[in-house]
């Protein structure tokens, strides 16, 4: 498996699955904006759809991680892809049934999708990383599928902020078309994956010693934590942005009341920072260790949400968004604050594959049980982002939840600079 120019094909369909992960996981933020207006929720309730995509993750976690040590990873990503299509399928309905029971239904079809996610991460990252040898390579060719997970983020923002145009009238039914992206995307790929040839590496035999083994290495049990938190920088920014760009000042939590069309293309700047991110991190990858790219990224980062948390409402600036069905950039002015989140995108870009990285170095025969255990903690988005949304309604302010992203950038800090050194007694 150290020879990636022999699995290139494997290459492609492992960055093919990263794009459609982050393509279906964006999708909840966006309808925290339909589930806000069209069932009158808190912010914390909206995030409804976060909380079961990410919640999945706590339950399938680890046994994606025995899947892939039972079955390979070749047939755990066909049994993702097939769950997805049924995720999605459930989520459409949801739109079309009864408005008593589509909240219902819909985090029903969230949870479902979930499961997805958390198998296909579980495949995709230790997969990219053997394919790239570990080390420096491992992490660069984890980064290049970043770029693609980036991009898909940015097509949703773009397609969901067009069809939710008007917040106040939004609908989940508006959502389907962007439903039918995704399931044509995973039957699209189940099919691809199915007859692409991927050489398995030998897996260790499924038994809980294995967790027990793998959470004696220091390192890597900081690294989970780390994982957990880093879920509320990557999504808790923009997710909370794009609320308080759409919300109108009268709102028990007050916003800007900008139109969710323009709102979702400025929103959709953050993901595309993280594509360029991710795209200069893939470049210098090879050459840069992770720790000392993710130190220099949290640190940004820190300084990024404090800004934007403490400059003053009036003062204003322009921001680009992206009209790509006319291919023109649109300038809008809003709180210099908005700016500063925008490229906290440019920092998260790294976080994932630079843990990621740096908590299974040296795990061996226990690196498939940790992706799974790693897997586990991406609920820290559930988490995270319902805290953020808790401590938003709780102050009436968007400005003020942010002391939540902050915290988790502090922490990813200490981990790339203390916590990611492994430890002389770990595995012993």
């Amino acid at each position: 498996m150290s020879n990636s120019k022999k699995q290139w094909g494997a290459i492609v369909i492992m960055i093919a699955l990263f794009a459609m992960i982050a393509f279906v996981t964006n999708l909840c933020s966006p309808m925290a904006v339909i589930v806000k207006n069209d069932f009158g929720a808190s912010n914390v309730l909206a995030q409804i759809g976060n909380y079961g995509n990410f919640i999945a993750y706590l339950v399938m976690g680890i046994p994606a991680g025995m899947l892939i040590s039972k079955f390979g990873y070749k047939k755990t990503a066909l049994i993702g892809l097939f769950v997805g299509i049924v995720g999605v399928l459930v989520q459409w309905m949801s739109g079309h049934v009864g408005k008593e029971s589509a909240f219902l239904v819909y985090l029903i079809g969230a949870f479902i999708s979930g499961f997805t996610m958390c198998i296909l991460n579980c495949v995709v990252n230790p997969m990219l990383n053997l394919l790239g040898g570990g080390g420096n390579k491992g992490n660069q060719l984890i980064q290049i599928g970043g770029v693609f997970n980036s991009a898909a983020a940015v097509a949703v923002y773009i397609i969901m902020g067009a069809l939710i145009g008007d917040a106040a009238k939004a609908h989940i039914a508006d959502a389907t078309p962007a439903l039918m992206i995704a399931l044509g995307v995973f039957v699209v790929g189940f099919i691809v994956l199915l007859f692409t040839k991927v050489e398995e590496p030998e897996q260790a035999p499924v038994d809980v010693s294995l967790i027990k083994g793998a959470m004696k290495y220091r390192h890597f049990v900081l690294g989970v934590v780390a994982i957990f938190l880093y879920m509320s920088v990557e999504v808790g920014t923009p997710t909370y942005m794009l609320l308080y760009l759409t919300e109108t000042s009268s709102n028990a939590t007050p916003g800007i009341g900008m139109n969710a069309e323009i709102a979702g293309l400025i929103v959709a700047v953050y993901w595309l920072m993280m594509l360029i991110g991710r795209f200069i991190g893939g470049a210098i990858g090879g050459k840069i260790s992770s720790r000392a790219m993710i130190s220099t990224a949290a640190t940004i980062s820190i300084v990024l949400i404090l800004f934007g948390m403490f400059a003053p409402a009036t003062l204003t600036t322009n921001v680009p968004g992206i009209d790509w069905a006319n291919l023109n950039v649109i300038w809008t002015e809003v709180p210099v604050s908005v700016f500063a989140f925008i490229l906290v995108g440019l920092c998260t870009s790294v976080m994932w594959g630079g843990i990621f990285n740096m908590a299974v170095e040296g795990l061996g025969k226990y690196t498939a049980i940790a992706s799974g255990i790693f897997m586990t903690m991406v609920c820290g988005c559930a988490v995270m982002v319902a805290l953020q949304g808790w401590v938003a309604d709780l102050t009436s302010s968007y400005m003020t939840s942010y002391w939540v992203v902050l915290f988790s950038a502090a922490y990813i800090l200490f981990y790339a600079l203390i916590g990611s050194k492994p430890s002389a007694k770990s595995a012993r």
